[in-house]
């Protein structure tokens, strides 16, 4: 009972410490929290759509593995419907029409479909019961020139009762006025939907009224799903796909799983670079407390206190730390996940708080995190605490440092840095892409640990660099905070990390960034004669309509190339079978894209029938050579036999990993209904007409906004954006563990100017001025700051080195060091120093002389 009355005295004697520390495990917990409520919540609230939406039991086409893209939707005839009616167990049957092969554009030719990469639907109207939209407005569509849109999207882009819609679709375009406005009963996944009548959803998204894409079952009263699967089985026999309602929602929630596993994941990676960071905050927390009560504890211990209760009793500061930061942690969390919900509601997914889940496992993770962490940050600080003796009552404050163990942890620090280093450059030279990644990986792992651990031993050379550097202009008040911030290296090094961690993943991820970026454009360089690219940035194929616009252009161009991926299974003369893709292409593909034959003659590839082209790693994978044949099964279409004219250089990145065939090739193989839609479409102008071209293009393609043109300039610039939009999430992501690291240095240097309240009135007293305290103490904040910049620019830099040499292996040949930004990040961590000592310098500059005097 002692303890935890001595616990709860110093706990509360030090509010203002602890609140810092506390911040730190609340941020920490509330990331953790608020990525598990609101993937829970995602997860949810589309299980629930989806098994609301579902028919108890789906009549639908075979699924093909990896069907080839060629636009159309699977369907199945119409006339499942009469014979589904009759099957017994059926209360009711209806048509299910949908495609998501489509773009709707307004007025202005400017595409109402989501950009947060949500699909825009076209289906038909449903009147079972189970359909989650409501005519909320207007009324329902009647014939080809007709349709109705969905709430969200009519508020967001402005689009009323009466207006003009165009519909691109694969079977071709056509214009519809919107008679009504629909809302969703549940949760909008954040779709656009234009929903037609049944007719014409078949004749203008199927091409034919004699098709659907799905025929839904409702079970009669007393039967149950799966006993309406076996009659229809009966009844049908397995030429069709017959699932039943929890088959079709488990279906549909597993093509959205993944995406939310890794949106999940990749938030808790920060999370936990926000934990670790504020182990240190903790740490560096409760070592000072220790220190600062050295007399203290000396006094307990004289009185009989033996070391497991002091040590008992620092551990019960930290549980007590941890649970209140957690319990604030899990409120906060849960509100970040309200605030991301809302984020998404803005980008058209509406989530509605009243679907929160919150698992009665997440508040258990987070309290569990908080309090485990919390304890084990302040374990060392426990025991060193459990280790005053008696006698250092008798002293005025702290205890001499254990000058062996120090050099122990040098040795140690040096020991580990040089391992990791190692690994790091075994990762820059090693021929193996996996081997190498390992190597990387453990490289990152060991020069992280390794230069924590000798943080001190840096501190003592890197400030003393720093302070000749920029303090000794300052002069005396320089050299002060110089001496201040190598008083104790230990602390400084501790503080310095937090910061470190933050910047070293910034670096180390903008040296990528622009190496991905600079090698893109070298290689768009070096291997692209194409004038003009052709391609959604939605990623979809290119629809008839856009091919016969690009072609329309053809009296301003040379020549234009189609490239299709046709999907295959791919089995070497040694029997391994490998599913992947084969890249069908025009004979002008060579003038396009320069593509290095390191073996035979790619020019017979695009030219020839059932020839093709290896890259290097899968020949020497396989032992293979030019001449050597391949069977070629290629999915809904013949099995050919392919004999190897060309092995290509695996040293590039546009084409990297790619097998070749021509057109003619892919046409003999495969039926005209099953062939690929284009991916993209290359084509260069005539001699001196480049300009007139691109316009010409812009021009042919300006009523398919899904679908641009872009020169190698543009294409660059898209490149440049893209990597620059991610980086920017991941900036903001990381921002959270440097305002961690930020609060670190704010609690280190506030209970630096309470250890040094003596030191600071004896100084004051022989005429230091409020002003000079202040920039001593901001001065210190600085230094400590930089230090951990350099360190983390350092460390960064050469992570980021060694990942760029690993993805020489996949083609990025180009390193691109980013000094601008490594600059920004330098200064910035000044600011950092500046901002975080306004508090203690204020603090320290207001102290009063004759109490700080008088302090012991």
């Amino acid at each position: 009972m002692t303890v935890l009355k001595t616990s709860l005295r110093n706990f509360f004697a030090h509010k203002g410490r602890m609140i810092l520390s506390g911040i730190a495990v609340l941020l920490s917990v509330a990331f953790v929290c608020g990525t598990l409520v609101f993937t829970d919540t995602m997860d949810h609230t589309f299980d629930k759509l989806f098994n609301d939406s579902a028919a108890d039991v789906t009549i639908s086409a075979k699924e093909i593995d990896d069907a080839q893209d060629n636009g159309k939707v699977a369907t199945v005839p119409v006339t499942l419907l009469e014979k589904a009616k009759r099957i017994e167990g059926v209360k009711a049957a209806y048509l299910d029409v949908s495609s998501d092969k489509i773009t709707v554009v307004d007025s202005d030719n400017d595409n109402i479909g989501p950009t947060s990469g949500a699909p825009t639907v076209g289906v038909n109207w449903q009147e079972s019961d189970r359909n989650p939209l409501e005519l909320s407005s207007g009324r329902l569509a009647k014939g080809p020139g007709e349709a109705v849109l969905d709430k969200d999207t009519a508020d967001k882009k402005d689009v009323e009762i009466g207006d003009t819609l165009k519909v691109i679709a694969i079977p071709g375009t056509f214009e519809v006025k919107v008679t009504g406005i629909a809302s969703f009963t549940a949760t909008n996944p954040g779709a656009t939907l234009v929903i037609f009548d049944t007719p014409t959803a078949q004749a203008k998204l199927l091409g034919s009224t004699k098709e659907t894409v799905e025929v839904d079952l409702d079970a009669a009263a007393g039967v149950s799903n799966d006993e309406l699967k076996k009659n229809v089985l009966a009844a049908l026999g397995s030429d069709y796909d017959v699932k039943t309602q929890s088959e079709t929602a488990d279906d549909a929630a597993d093509d959205l799983g993944s995406f939310f596993d890794f949106m999940k994941y990749a938030m808790l990676a920060f999370a936990l670079v926000s934990v670790i960071v504020g182990i240190f905050l903790i740490v560096n927390t409760f070592s000072m407390l220790v220190t600062q009560r050295t007399r203290e504890i000396g006094l307990l211990r004289a009185v009989g206190a033996s070391r497991k209760q002091v040590n008992r009793s620092v551990l019960v500061e930290a549980v007590l730390l941890g649970v209140v930061g957690s319990l604030l942690g899990i409120a906060s969390g849960i509100g970040l996940a309200v605030g991301l919900m809302k984020l998404m509601g803005k980008a058209g997914m509406h989530l509605s708080t009243s679907d929160l889940t919150i698992k009665v496992s997440t508040p258990l993770i987070g309290l569990v995190l908080g309090v485990v962490v919390t304890v084990l940050a302040a374990y060392l600080p426990a025991r060193r605490a459990g280790k005053v003796s008696p006698m250092a009552a008798l002293r005025d404050a702290g205890t001499p440092a254990d000058g062996k163990s120090g050099k122990v942890r040098a040795a140690l620090g040096l020991l580990i840095t040089g391992v990791g280093g190692a690994g790091l450059v075994l990762a820059t030279t090693e021929d193996d892409g996996g081997v190498a990644g390992q190597y990387l990986g453990l490289g990152i792992l060991l020069t992280l640990i390794g230069f924590i651990v000798i943080g001190p031993l840096l501190a003592s050379v890197v400030v003393r660099v720093l302070g000749f550097l920029g303090l000794r202009v300052f002069g005396a008040v320089g050299r002060m905070a110089e001496r201040n911030a190598l008083r104790n290296p230990r602390r400084t090094g501790a503080t310095a990390a937090a910061l470190m961690i933050g910047l070293a993943l910034v670096s180390g991820l903008a040296v990528v960034s622009s190496s991905m970026v600079a090698s893109a454009t070298d290689e768009l360089d070096k291997s692209v004669g194409a004038d003009f690219i052709v391609g959604s940035d939605m990623g979809q194929p290119l629809a008839p309509q856009v091919t016969q616009a690009v072609v329309a252009a053809k009296g301003k161009l040379d020549h234009i190339t189609n490239f299709r991926s046709v999907n295959a299974k791919v089995t070497t003369p040694g029997g391994k079978d490998e599913k992947g893709t084969l890249e069908a292409t025009d004979p002008t593909y060579m003038q396009d894209v320069r593509t290095k034959a390191v073996a035979g003659d790619l020019a017979t590839v695009y030219n020839t029938v059932n020839t093709v082209s290896v890259p290097e790693g899968f020949a020497e994978d396989n032992e293979l050579k030019v001449g050597d044949k391949l069977t070629v099964a290629f999915v809904e279409g013949k099995t050919a036999t392919l004999r190897i004219a060309a092995i290509t250089a695996d040293d590039t990145m546009l084409s990297h990993g790619a097998r070749f065939i021509s057109t003619a090739t892919m046409e003999r193989n495969l039926p005209e209904d099953k062939r690929p839609l284009a991916e993209i479409m290359l084509a260069s102008a005539k001699d001196g007409q480049e300009d007139q071209a691109y316009t010409v293009l812009k021009q042919n393609l300006e009523e398919y906004p899904q679908v641009k043109v872009r020169d190698q300039a543009d294409y660059k610039k898209v490149l440049e954006d893209q990597v620059g939009q991610l980086l920017n999430l991941v900036y903001g992501l990381l921002g959270l563990a440097i305002v961690v690291a930020i609060l670190g240095v704010v609690n280190t240097l506030a209970l630096s100017v309470v250890e040094r309240t003596r030191e600071i009135g004896l100084i004051r007293a022989i005429g230091m001025s409020r002003l000079q305290t202040r920039r001593m103490i901001r001065l210190e904040s600085v230094v400590i700051s930089l230090f951990g910049a350099i360190l983390g620019l350092g460390l960064g830099l050469a992570w980021g080195i060694a990942a760029q040499k690993l993805m020489e292996l996949g083609g990025l040949k180009v390193l691109e060091i980013p000094w601008a930004t490594i600059a920004y990040v330098f200064v910035g961590s000044a600011v950092v120093g500046l901002l975080a000592a306004v508090i203690p310098a204020y603090r320290a500059g207001r102290m009063n002389v004759l109490n700080a005097i008088a302090t012991d």
